[in-house]
Order: C-alpha cells, then structure tokens, then sequence
C-alpha cells in the first residue's frame, strides 16, 4: 500500500509521496497511469520526498512529470514538499535544504504563511541549459512548422525557452510550444514560457512545461522569465508574475546568485494506492 497527498500551488497540481518513512517503489509505466486525469489521479507532476544525500541538506525530492519521465527541478514543487513534511512530521524547521537534480534549493515559511524558495542562480551558457546553438547568452530564432519564434534560453536546474510576446492571452501556447519544447535545439527538451512584460515589476506569463502541457503555474519558469527579462533589461529587481492559476513573486536584487521566489501551498486531499 502506498499513501500519498495531493496538493497543489496556483493550480499546478502534486502528487506527493513520503519516501522517508515508507518504502516508495514504482515505475514509468505506473507514474503515467497515475498522472492520467481521466484514469488516475491525476497531475502535473509526482514529488517525492528522499532522505538526504547530502549532509548539508534535509531532505531529496524526486520529480517525475506526467508522462513519467523525470525532471530535475520544480519551483511551485518545492513550496508544497516543505508543506508536506511539516504536516508529516517529518520535521519541524520552518526553514529547509532541498537536494534534486537541478542543485540544492532552500525553503523558509513567512509568518503570512507564504513559502519562500531560494532558486539556483540562472544560467545562460548553452551547455548548462543545454541548448544547441552558435550565439552564448544571445536571444535565438528557431523554426518551427507553426512559425519562426525568437527565444532567449536559460537553465534554472532544468531547461527553459522564454518567448516575449505582445499578447499572451490569445496564443496558441499548445501548438507553439509543444514544437519549441521539442527542437531539435532542445536535446533534452524544454518548458517554454511565452511572457508579456506590462511594465517593469510586472508580467503576464503562460508556460508549457515538457512532459506536462501547459500548466496553471510554474515556478521555475517564473523565474526563468524573470531572469531573461532582467538579462534583456527589461525588467526590474522585483516583478510579480501573473500566471492562469494566480501570481507568484519573483526577487533577483543584483541579477545574479539565486533568485527568490514567493508564492502559496495548499493540500487537498489524502489517498492511498
């Protein structure tokens, strides 16, 4: 038997699991089975919360998207696995280390209640994204049989492709970024955020997160949006990020170390498998 929580942050939903105080096995075939939404439970991703491989942190976590392929790092992820292990009492730190893939974030719960998560710094050099292509740090054109589409690359643990546009509203996120997110360009795929800069401290964003489709939020691909609009100087230290399910905020002061992301945890539900 397998117990697990779901929970979600603005929409992007989570199905959790505690791999710390019980034995979490599976496979591909039974986290796409899971994360159908006609079928299963129903997600866009599946976290799950690992002892610590590094003594310096408190806990893993693992990330697996829908379609049961894994990814290296999770934004809005990381918000609901704080939240998790403090209802499991697994600890009672208000503050926390995390370790996946995409490096060591670092979790801390305001007094409003809202989390905060200290992102890995951004990364712009096409080997850490990676991304196949002549110019380093320089928005690229890519091809695609919906259009040609300029993309500013950047890696914040895992793979993005940031597309500013005049309006986001009325874009065919699916379309266009289903073809971005598996570019050639992209050998390990991408999630794709189309960004509508309104002012400085202000966006709209929309992002098709590979292995998922578009999604009601993501965190990582706030703050991927952030990043390139502060490389591009569009943007401010301090933008707030409007996205389908509700508004994150996103802090970078110097425009460089990790990046400061701010947003909510709710859980939902208990199951058992």
């Amino acid at each position: 038997m397998l117990h697990f929580s779901k929970m979600h942050s603005l929409g992007n939903d989570f199905m959790v699991i505690d791999g710390v105080s019980e034995s979490a096995k599976f496979n591909t075939e039974q986290v796409a089975l899971w994360g159908d939404r006609q079928r299963g439970i129903g997600f866009d991703q599946l976290l799950v919360v690992a002892p610590p491989s590094d003594p310096d942190c408190d806990f893993d976590y693992l990330i697996f998207n829908a379609d049961g392929s894994e990814a290296e790092q999770c934004g809005n992820g990381t918000r609901c696995v704080t939240d998790f292990v403090r209802r499991r009492g697994l600890t009672q730190q208000s503050e926390l280390r995390w370790r996946s893939k995409g490096g060591i974030t670092r979790t801390a719960i305001e007094d409003s209640g809202l989390i905060e998560t200290w992102m890995p710094e951004p990364q712009f050099d096409h080997q850490s994204i990676p991304f196949c292509a002549a110019n380093e740090a320089e928005p690229e054109v890519l091809k695609t049989a919906l259009g040609t589409f300029q993309v500013l690359p950047v890696s914040m643990g895992n793979p993005h492709a940031v597309v500013f546009v005049d309006d986001v509203i009325n874009l065919d996120v699916a379309g266009i970024g289903q073809a971005l997110s598996n570019h050639s360009a992209f050998p390990e795929r991408a999630n794709v955020g189309f960004c509508q800069v309104i002012n400085d401290g202000f966006i709209r964003l929309r992002v098709f997160e590979r292995g998922a489709a578009e999604t009601q939020a993501c965190g990582s691909g706030a703050c991927a949006a952030v990043a390139a609009g502060r490389h591009s100087q569009r943007l401010s230290n301090r933008v707030k990020v409007s996205l389908p399910g509700g508004k994150l905020r996103v802090e970078w002061p110097n425009a460089q170390g990790p990046m400061k992301l701010v947003g909510d945890s709710t859980f939902v539900y208990q199951g058992q498998l």
